[in-house]
């Protein structure tokens, strides 16, 4: 049965907490000291959820049945109730449910538990930092091209293109957000191709000439920096991983008997487990790190707090203390050192990539973590014994025979 105006002013407290339900979800809560709460129970994703709807009498009746109709529009439209409320208070003031700033944070809230906390952390702050405070007030289905474009120059004006387009993308994602729940018509960032100069990725510095990697692992190997630094340098060339993924790897992900590390899906650029066999030097590695940092969780923890990671640029910096310029080797350039060489060395590709931790395309792009790991393992030996070799100056290193299926 519906609520009355008077109901809802006579309702007492009682020796318990009580609903009082107004029918859609939507209830009033009486306390036991006598506060009342406007409250609206809904699912959403196949989930319960309960969303504030306000304060009795601050919030009256048919002030809550209001909210209650715009929410369930919401719901209509495949929008989290909860989700628009945090981007509005996320936005720090009153603006309009339909301007750019409260759609974009409804956009994100609705995304970043599918993405990497830094990649969130960068794209939150891009928004706040180069539109929000131009564009953020203006009701998203209004803003036209030019409006867009002056943005993005602005951006290109501090002689950094690449995150021009970036932020550009990310804005064409929001208007199409804003076009499919129906508070905008079109997607002015259609309209700006070309309009800002083309953009080509810088590449990221790889040697592999043999004897150029030779020095380079026995200027590794004198790398006169931290044992824990020196330590993450070392294992870097021999286990094919982003850099991000190895300073922040864990101890309870690394089986030291079976030398293997399991790095979670979560961790992963495409989202699903990968296993690394350990060669036995960069077990070796790892076991002689292990009475220094295996009583915390991380196993290259930061120099400040063993509560977090190694600095992601530290691995980076290391290798310009080597004298390495940005031109000849990056810390990323481990991994194309690793696939170039190997695939030169008659591996069987599908095994290199999977190794990678890349998904390949069409039919095989099906993700196991355990496929080709027979492989996996003799290359990973091969690789290190490889490296070995070169670093000890020798001058032909036997050639891998054959490809195993």
């Amino acid at each position: 049965m519906a609520l009355t105006a008077t109901g809802v002013k006579s309702a007492k407290a009682t020796d318990k907490p009580y609903k009082l339900s107004d029918g859609g979800g939507l209830y009033l809560l009486v306390l036991l000291n006598g506060a009342k709460y406007w409250r609206m129970d809904y699912r959403f994703s196949g989930l319960r959820r309960t969303l504030a709807v306000g304060v009795y009498p601050d919030v009256s009746l048919a002030l809550a049945r209001e909210r209650r109709e715009e929410a369930r529009k919401l719901l209509a439209n495949g929008i989290d109730p909860s989700a628009v409320k945090k981007a509005s208070k996320a936005a720090g003031v009153a603006l309009a449910a339909n301007s750019f700033e409260i759609v974009a944070r409804e956009w994100f809230v609705g995304r970043e538990s599918n993405w990497k906390k830094s990649h969130a952390s960068t794209i939150i702050y891009r928004l706040e930092k180069d539109v929000f405070p131009w564009l953020g007030n203006k009701p998203i289905g209004d803003i036209t091209a030019p409006e867009l474009l002056t943005v993005l120059r602005r951006i290109e004006s501090r002689g950094v293109l690449e995150p021009a387009h970036r932020i550009g993308a990310i804005c064409g994602q929001i208007f199409r957000y804003a076009i499919a729940t129906g508070r905008a018509q079109r997607d002015p960032s259609a309209d700006l191709k070309g309009a800002l100069p083309s953009y080509r990725g810088k590449h990221l510095a790889a040697l592999t000439d043999p004897v150029k990697i030779g020095k380079l692992m026995r200027d590794i190997e004198s790398y006169r920096g931290s044992f824990i630094g020196r330590c993450a340098l070392r294992i870097l060339p021999l286990v094919f991983v982003r850099p991000i993924e190895l300073t922040g790897a864990e101890w309870s992900e690394i089986d030291l008997d079976k030398s293997e590390w399991r790095i979670p899906a979560d961790k992963m650029k495409m989202k699903a487990l990968h296993i690394v066999p350990l060669s036995t030097k960069a077990a070796a590695i790892r076991s002689a790190l292990h009475p220094v940092t295996g009583a915390g969780k991380y196993v290259f923890p930061n120099v400040r707090t063993t509560t977090l990671p190694m600095a992601r640029n530290t691995l980076l910096a290391a290798l310009r203390v080597m004298g390495y310029t940005p031109d000849e080797m990056t810390a990323h350039g481990f991994r194309h050192m690793a696939s170039t060489l190997l695939n030169e060395q008659g591996f069987h590709a599908d095994a290199i990539e999977r190794q990678l931790a890349h998904k390949a395309a069409g039919v095989r792009a099906t993700y196991n973590a355990a496929q080709y790991l027979p492989e996996r393992r003799r290359m990973m030996q091969h690789w290190a014994d490889y490296l070995d070799g070169l670093k000890s100056g020798a001058d032909v290193i036997a050639l891998h025979k054959g490809k195993t299926a």
